[in-house]
């Protein structure tokens, strides 16, 4: 039986999305994930149907539209990879703010006006003070996280011409599985650091790089915002019943509002798995900020929202648990 809430869930075969399909379910929504599978798996779409396609096939997505009746979008789809995006302007360009430009098209058609956007805390840049409050002024030092402030700049527009109601989730660092170990972080290739350390702890890859150890914090490596996976998908349904529910746009962090370091990971990762990591010190990585970290303050007060995990060691051994159930993932390379 049809949900009478499906949602269309644009990338929802990736890590994030899958896991927002999954909460989506137990809420009493019907995701319907729309996803060209460059980046996702379909082996991570449990919750629903599963509509191949690329954001660019106007037709498509309108037949998708039509056929399903979304009440709104979760959108998730798009490039991640901050320094690919370096190299790779207008690929992150043309993905990520023109095909957005292309899904607000088939949306305003479609006669459908709420969105919730994963949007990123690369949207900050360099921050100037942390914790970082949502009314800090946007300088991204990637095309990555241009992406996201121009989408976000798209979004805000619409809005006030359109009036298109939307939440834009800034993220820290996603990380963890579901504890039910049913989805794992796939990318291809992994960058996340949680993944790479558990990896190299198993010997499924070389030894871990560290970029940087000069940097201004206690142990000299940066410092970030690590956020479960699973209360990001929690974030997403509040901000889905806030729009539905008649609230007003929002922009909002997501994160726990503390920060771990590289080595608190490695030395996490070495506990909960009982295997040393082995490391290496690389140099920088151009536009690293030493330390990013949410205030999230606003997200609990306009959603209610609150992280259930935010022990770094949960994180960890969910994420192990979840590769655990593909084998090839920590099989020795």
């Amino acid at each position: 039986m049809r949900s009478q809430y499906p949602v269309l869930v644009t990338g929802g075969a990736g890590f994030v999305g899958s896991h927002a399909c999954k909460a989506l379910a137990r809420a009493g929504y019907g995701p319907v994930v729309y996803d060209s599978l460059v980046g996702g798996v379909a082996e991570a779409v449990q919750w629903g149907p599963l509509e191949k396609g690329c954001l660019s096939e106007r037709d498509r997505l309108l037949s998708v539209f039509d056929r399903y009746r979304p009440v709104a979008v979760l959108h998730f789809a798009g490039f991640i990879e901050a320094g690919e995006s370096v190299h790779a302007p207008r690929r992150f360009y043309r993905n990520n703010v023109a095909l957005t430009l292309a899904l607000l098209d088939v949306m305003r058609a479609s006669g459908v006006d709420i969105l919730v956007f994963s949007s990123s805390a690369a949207v900050y840049g360099m921050p100037d003070a942390v914790p970082i409050p949502e009314n800090h002024p946007l300088h991204p030092v990637s095309p990555y996280g241009w992406t996201k402030a121009m989408v976000e700049q798209m979004l805000a527009d619409a809005a006030a011409a359109e009036g298109l109601r939307y939440a834009a989730l800034r993220y820290f660092n996603a990380s963890g599985a579901h504890p039910d170990g049913d989805l794992a972080e796939n990318h291809a290739p992994e960058t996340h650091l949680i993944p790479l350390a558990i990896q190299a702890a198993f010997g499924a890859r070389p030894p871990l790089s560290v970029f940087g150890t000069d940097y201004d914090t206690p142990d000299g490596t940066c410092i970030r915002d690590y956020v479960h996976v699973c209360d990001l998908a929690d974030a997403h349904v509040l901000a889905l019943r806030h729009l539905l529910e008649g609230g007003d746009s929002l922009v909002v962090n997501l994160g726990v509002g503390r920060g771990a370091s590289v080595r608190d990971v490695v030395d996490t990762v070495g506990a909960v798995t009982g295997r040393p990591v082995p490391t290496m010190v690389a140099p920088r990585r151009p536009g690293d900020p030493a330390v990013l970290v949410a205030d999230p303050r606003r997200a609990e007060g306009l959603l209610g929202w609150r992280p259930r995990y935010t022990v770094l060691s949960d994180h960890v051994a969910h994420a192990v648990a979840a590769l655990r159930s593909r084998p090839a993932a920590l099989s020795p390379g």
